[in-house]
């Protein structure tokens, strides 16, 4: 179930049953999961406004987590959460495991947010179901293209296509990876719970610059500081916060899904970088 038209038979989707509704309007969720067995929520805005964010994703995500809990049919519970739920922190250590509290970041809200749900995600179904929650690293590929979408609009006023390169190294995932992590959950593989997902091998925004064909340009980490700082500001573009993300290393370890869920990602996070930016060209967004 989501917001937009889609007809399943244009992908070639004869078993897919689709519905169109709102996560807000909770007598949708409740009568989607009224037929469910396992409910799996990826529903989430990511680039709106705080206001905006905060209704979606937070009542709409309690909606989907109330009627899963309440319901006599349903088994299991697949919730995305995010690497953003640990928080952009001087102190966090590295890698991130899932052992680490989500603290999220109060300056960059999605943060925020992520680390608020998952405690209201506790609350909500505690024992009840058995819930597995996912917290993958930036997901891109081909059909995962906000990451490179949202760039322009950083740096569209600059004269030259530049990014700012702190050395702050960061993971990608793909999404055909976290769609199999997604699958292992629905029928019940390993222990509920919080997992990590990520590719394998790290990148820093000059392997995002040069897979763009754009300058990278070396600045202290002070300099995205004051800047991740400035985005707080009124009428600064919500991307903007996401400067946060390349203050400080956020690196999380996948031991944990490999062992327990048999995890196995098949592109790595350059791989993945490659065909998120092949996929943009091709439909004219770079």
């Amino acid at each position: 179930m989501a917001r937009r038209p889609f007809d399943p038979a244009s992908l070639g989707l004869r078993k897919t049953e689709y519905r169109r509704g709102d996560v807000l309007d909770r007598d949708a969720v409740a009568s989607l999961v009224a037929d469910a067995d396992v409910v799996v929520h990826l529903a989430f805005i990511i680039m709106g406004g705080r206001e905006e964010s905060r209704q979606i994703n937070l009542e709409g995500s309690a909606n989907v987590f109330a009627a899963a809990a309440s319901s006599s049919r349903v088994r299991r519970l697949v919730y995305t959460s995010s690497v953003a739920a640990y928080g952009f922190h001087g102190d966090n250590p590295s890698p991130l495991t899932e052992a680490v509290p989500p603290r999220g970041s109060d300056e960059h809200y999605y943060s925020a947010e992520k680390a608020e749900l998952e405690m209201v995600l506790w609350r909500t179904v505690g024992d009840v179901v058995d819930t597995y929650v996912f917290r993958p690293c930036i997901v891109a590929g081909p059909d995962a293209l906000m990451p490179v979408e949202a760039i322009p609009g950083l740096v569209r006023r600059l004269p030259l296509t530049v990014l700012p390169d702190t050395g702050i190294p960061f993971q990608l995932v793909h999404h055909d990876d976290v769609a199999s992590a997604l699958v292992a959950a629905v029928r019940g593989a390993g222990t509920p719970g919080v997992y990590n997902l990520a590719g394998p091998g790290e990148l820093t925004p000059r392997d995002l610059a040069s897979a763009l064909g754009w300058h990278s340009l070396p600045v202290p980490r002070a300099v995205v500081s004051l800047a991740a700082l400035g985005a707080r500001l009124p009428l600064v573009p919500a991307q903007a916060q996401w400067l946060n993300a390349f203050r400080v290393p956020l690196v999380m370890s996948t031991a944990k899904a490999r062992r327990e869920l048999r995890w196995r990602p098949r592109h790595s996070a350059a791989e993945t970088l490659v065909a998120t930016v092949e996929s943009a060209r091709a439909r004219g967004l770079l």
